[in-house]
């Protein structure tokens, strides 16, 4: 009898506490049990990205902004801070999945996802699993946030998606390079870059614009030699070459055409941000690249400068579109846990709940774009921007 009594009085216990956990404004926090007005709560926020390896200036710039975000958030007076932690994956899908782990474990509550597509792809249905809620500043493909089979609802995208830039980019040409005659150069094994290039050329063909030259497809095993594929945009007469790839083998793609006299105009997308910084790279080669961003570091705006300043003193060099993505990410991230009122009792799903129904319905004014909102498939409507780069550095094109 008295084991009995004991083994109810555990379970009366367990109960109680579970009663606790849950219910009311995400946690149960009511009578009692509700946390005082002015309680300071910190939110672990994880991210993974590429950290080192040939993509690093892509992980440094979300990490680098993000902790600025993150700073400025904890030292204003705000009730809701910010604890971040970011694991490198080296932008393959394999070491994400460990990356995602090391963080899951740590006890992410939100995330910046991943830096690249190809990582977020990877572990995207694990976010969608475990039902934390994730926002990339760059991973642009949609498999991020969704496929054919499936909605991720609690992923979302702070970029654009991969087909929107290649509707863009072709928009843009028809609007500013129409007589133009283009080439194309692209990554036929990597999502982001396929993805672009399938949307461009849909969208080229009804702006009816030039393509001469479209077979430029390479592989990650022929990534290095791109006379092939050079010399066959010149002899068809192409004087304006798409590259949607990211800034590694587009830096190889500018050398080998000077190398061989070769000067059309070239035109990047977002991931040929990051050429500027490139290791080794003479970015006299990139004079006169035009590449779609989001974001302008000369921009004459308060919040542009101020960022500007902030990364520039802490890093010495001016950031690029995906540390603004970042930045964005952070302060979209605490405004709709201000709107939230979210609190120590808040429980995993309902925070994961009610930042969908934040992000669903809330307009957000950044860095790159003003009066941003997001669709429930979690792609971003904002406008794009062209930018030029002139004597090293990156000047509106407009």
């Amino acid at each position: 009898m008295k084991k009995l009594l004991v083994v109810l009085l555990s379970i009366l216990c367990v109960l109680s506490l579970a009663g606790c956990s849950n219910g009311g404004n995400g946690g149960g926090n009511s009578g009692e049990d509700a946390p005082a007005a002015d309680e300071t709560v910190y939110v672990k926020l994880g991210c993974s990205g590429p950290l080192s390896g040939d993509a690093k200036v892509y992980g440094e710039a979300v990490r680098n902004a993000a902790q600025i975000a993150v700073d400025e958030i904890n030292a204003s007076d705000s009730n809701i801070k910010f604890e971040f932690n970011m694991a490198d994956d080296e932008a393959d899908g394999e070491k994400a999945v460990s990356a995602y782990s090391s963080l899951y474990d740590w006890g992410m509550q939100v995330s910046l996802f991943t830096v690249t597509s190809g990582s977020g792809a990877a572990v995207a249905a694990n976010y969608d699993e475990d039902k934390i809620f994730a926002i990339t500043p760059s991973g642009s493909a949609t498999a991020l946030v969704y496929t054919a089979e499936k909605n991720f609802p609690g992923n979302f995208q702070m970029c654009f998606t991969d087909p929107n830039q290649g509707v863009a980019s072709a928009d843009y040409m028809a609007e500013h390079f129409a007589d133009k005659k283009i080439g194309i150069i692209y990554k036929s094994d990597d999502v982001y870059s396929a993805g672009v290039y399938e949307k461009f050329m849909s969208e080229a063909a009804a702006k009816n614009l030039n393509v001469v030259y479209k077979d430029g497809a390479f592989t990650n095993d022929s990534a290095t030699d791109f006379s092939t594929q050079l010399t066959a945009a010149k002899d068809a007469g192409a004087d304006l070459v798409f590259l949607p790839i990211y800034y590694q083998p587009a830096s190889l793609i500018l050398k080998q055409a000077s190398d061989m006299g070769y000067a059309p105009t070239f035109f990047g997308v977002d991931g040929m941000d990051g050429i500027l910084t490139l290791e080794g790279f003479d970015t006299s080669l990139a004079e006169g690249l035009y590449l779609l961003t989001p974001f302008a570091a000369d921009a004459d705006d308060e919040l542009t400068k101020h960022f500007v300043d902030a990364y520039v003193s802490a890093h010495g060099e001016t950031p690029n579109q995906f540390a603004a993505d970042a930045y964005d990410c952070v302060y979209a991230i605490h405004q709709a846990l201000e709107n939230i009122g979210y609190n120590s009792m808040y429980s995993t799903n309902a925070l994961y709940d009610d930042m969908i129904a934040q992000f669903t319905t809330m307009t957000f004014n950044g860095l790159t774009g003003e009066n941003m909102t997001w669709a429930e498939n979690g792609e971003v409507s904002k406008a794009p921007k062209a930018v030029i780069i002139e004597n090293g550095v990156y000047v509106s094109a407009d």
